[in-house]
């Protein structure tokens, strides 16, 4: 896919800005005046004109950032609205919570708790996303799955979102400790970087050092098709990995085989892309009759459509597990589950909270994890 076909499909895509720039002022509105009310508001003159002042040009300066940042590639604007995204929701969020005290207590006195709590949870936050992700273990029992696959491990990352932080060093720490747990295979579900492979090359390239018994596999996320999806692919396969274009692989063990498929992202077919689009029936074409499915699909509600073909495990990314509290109320409206393993009518679907993080360098009672799924048999004692 040439960089021009890539561009026509964007150019394709439907823009609906109509009611978008309303949206955007509402939104920004309500991110920074509940906080300005709670926090700004309670104190006298000259404190209450500075605080109005830091609030007034914040609001008008984030989104040029964001707009800068992700609409135009600059990563400094990234950077920086990014990190003000992050801080403004927490105090947002914590300021909605302070409305009722302020109905009983001092105004002050909220407005000094809630600055403290969003102070501490920012640093907090920040620590948590920065850090190499904690391994998450958790068994599988795949009935299907022959005796001789019994035990077989399978890491899952997600949500990397290599990005306008410079996060080579984080990146080569994260390779390395999945490397330790001498996986036999792993997944990659998606949403690897935000920008072109040239822009991310660094930070990716520790991927290619991981090694798996079995198979190392990846498929595209929502992100990939906001940069260059195929080129990612490539680069990918580039590093040994096997990309899952709607397509599958079949790793065998002691008798015992496994399928692991792959689709698209569900944003792939709108992208414009040509021959881009998840195509279940197509990634599972030729699988062998009777050997248990591990699909890869970025996003959990894809899960409809492996619980229609009869899939056994479908591992996911996507939700970030919220990130940021309490954010993950407004993503289980779009998704069937947040984090975890769940089931899905003959289908169980593990949701990781992600690897990386995306926009605010910030994590909020959703930590990242490395995820170690061990596979049983049904009949294996465990």
């Amino acid at each position: 896919m040439t960089q021009t076909e890539q561009e026509a499909g964007r150019r394709a895509r439907p823009r609906g800005r109509g009611g978008f720039l309303p949206v955007v002022v509402l939104v920004v509105l309500l991110l920074f005046g509940m906080p300005w009310w709670v926090l700004v508001t309670p104190w006298p003159g000259p404190v209450a004109v500075a605080g109005t002042v830091v609030f007034a040009v914040a609001a008008v300066a984030f989104p040029f950032l964001m707009f800068l940042g992700h609409g135009r590639g600059r990563d400094w604007a990234a950077r920086v609205g990014d990190t003000m995204l992050g801080v403004v929701w927490v105090l947002f969020a914590w300021s909605v919570l302070g409305v009722v005290p302020r109905l009983l207590f001092d105004d002050r006195l909220v407005a000094v708790l809630v600055a403290a709590v969003a102070v501490v949870l920012v640093a907090w936050g920040v620590y948590e996303a920065m850090r190499v992700p904690r391994v998450r273990r958790m068994d599988v029992v795949l009935p299907k799955l022959g005796a001789g696959l019994d035990g077989t491990t399978v890491v899952v990352l997600a949500d990397t979102h290599f990005g306008p932080i410079d996060r080579v060093r984080w990146s080569t720490r994260t390779a390395a400790a999945v490397h330790a747990l001498k996986p036999d295979i792993v997944c990659h579900a998606g949403d690897i970087a935000d920008g072109t492979v040239e822009a991310r090359l660094a930070q990716a390239a520790p991927l290619g050092t991981i090694e798996a018994a079995l198979a190392r596999v990846y498929v595209t996320g929502n992100h990939e098709y906001f940069g260059e999806a195929q080129g990612w692919l490539d680069h990918m396969a580039s590093l040994g990995w096997e990309p899952l274009h709607n397509r599958h692989v079949v790793v065998s063990r002691g008798g015992a085989s496994l399928v692991l498929a792959g689709i698209d992202d569900a944003t792939a077919r709108a992208s414009g892309l040509a021959g881009h689009g998840a195509q279940l029936e197509v990634a599972l074409a030729g699988a062998p009759a009777g050997a248990p499915v591990l699909l890869v699909a970025h996003q959990p509600r894809q899960v409809a459509q492996a619980a229609a073909a009869g899939v056994d495990l479908q591992v996911s990314g996507h939700t970030h597990g919220g990130q940021i509290w309490p954010f993950h109320y407004l993503v289980r409206v779009d998704q069937p589950t947040v984090q975890g393993l769940t089931r899905h009518g003959p289908t169980q679907l593990y949701t990781t909270r992600g690897t990386g993080f995306w926009g605010p360098p910030l994590r909020v009672f959703a930590p990242s994890e490395i995820t170690l799924l061990t596979l049983r048999a049904p009949d294996s004692g465990h």
